[in-house]
């Protein structure tokens, strides 16, 4: 009897003993349970690359703002969202020139406490600011030619500039008699395709001299090496009292030297659309920029050639020499 009883009791523990490794071998199976294996993912090729590619692409816009803050261009102007003094002292020779010294110069101011959304503007001739100039280069022929020499005085809300888009709204007068009020309303959107960066801007503008009207330009630009940027732009500006538009088109290499030494070259042509659809002229320049003194005194020597249809598109050339005072703080 006892021997028997401790058989059971043997038989009982391996039985106990098989089942508890049967459910732990095959959990699921003694359920009728199956569960997937869940695979290990694994990294996409495409998703490696997003690093580096961000990397280079704010390098780039980076770069075009440094070669935009250089030149004292009208985009770093308009979009820095700093404070900025800009004074330009202008001699020209050879055709639009008379030898003598032309000043022009502009100053946007960020009011304390608003956050650097309220600016003052001070401005000499406001309207050769309407449509964020293009990267067509205007010549200090061009200025003089539309120069009233006329201060005006202003305000200017801004929103801080994000990564694509840009918007501001002014509204002033110029300091004249009678008084000649303005107002403006400013807003671009740029976008990285592959390689190249657009950029597209349009203001619209009245002014109680010269009316309504409306500009858009588009930009489209590429780094060609690291010290190289091309930038090719087209603009339309639309008067309402005029029915007109004046066109330009213009391509320029933007080449930088050194940390004080830069040169762009620029074909251009431009058109007007009234009384009918027509080039009014072209124009090939170099322009060398030189910092002379720190980050504010700048020389710049441009030698150009314009084939204008008024002398029935032979070449004019002409010198233009400026010395300029750009002050903004970073």
């Amino acid at each position: 009897m006892f021997i028997f009883a401790r058989k059971s009791i043997r038989l009982i523990e391996f039985s106990h003993a098989l089942l508890l490794s049967s459910a732990l071998l095959f959990p699921l199976k003694s359920r009728g349970e199956t569960q997937p294996v869940q695979p290990i993912p694994e990294p996409e090729l495409l998703d490696v690359l997003d690093v580096p590619r961000e990397y280079l692409s704010e390098k780039f816009v980076i770069f075009a703002s440094d070669i935009d803050r250089f030149f004292g261009g009208e985009r770093n102007y308009q979009e820095s969202n700093q404070s900025v003094f800009q004074l330009d002292i202008t001699r020209i020779s050879g055709y639009g020139g008379d030898n003598s010294l032309e000043f022009s110069g502009r100053a946007k101011l960020h009011l304390p406490g608003t956050e650097k959304k309220l600016h003052l503007l001070v401005e000499s001739d406001p309207e050769q600011n309407v449509s964020g100039e293009t990267a067509q280069r205007k010549t200090a022929a061009n200025r003089k030619a539309t120069s009233s020499n006329r201060v005006s005085v202003g305000a200017r809300y801004e929103k801080e500039k994000d990564d694509r888009w840009h918007y501001s709204t002014d509204a002033g007068i110029k300091v004249r008699a009678p008084l000649e009020p303005f107002t403006r309303a400013r807003v671009s959107y740029s976008i990285r395709e592959g390689e190249w960066m657009k950029k597209t801007t349009g203001t619209v503008f009245w002014f109680n001299s010269i009316g309504v009207g409306q500009s858009t330009q588009y930009d489209k630009e590429r780094q060609l090496s690291e010290k190289v940027l091309f930038r090719a732009s087209s603009s339309a500006t639309w008067l309402h009292d005029k029915q007109n538009f004046d066109l330009g088109q213009s391509f320029t290499i933007y080449h930088t030297l050194n940390d004080r030494n830069a040169i762009f070259y620029q074909a251009s042509a431009s058109g007007a659309t009234h009384p009918q659809w027509q080039v009014n002229g072209y124009a090939l320049l170099a322009v060398y920029r030189h910092r002379l003194h720190r980050d504010w005194m700048f020389f710049e020597l441009s030698p150009q050639v314009h084939f204008p249809k008024e002398r029935d598109f032979q070449a004019s050339p002409l010198v233009s020499m400026r010395l300029e005072m750009l002050f903004e703080n970073k």
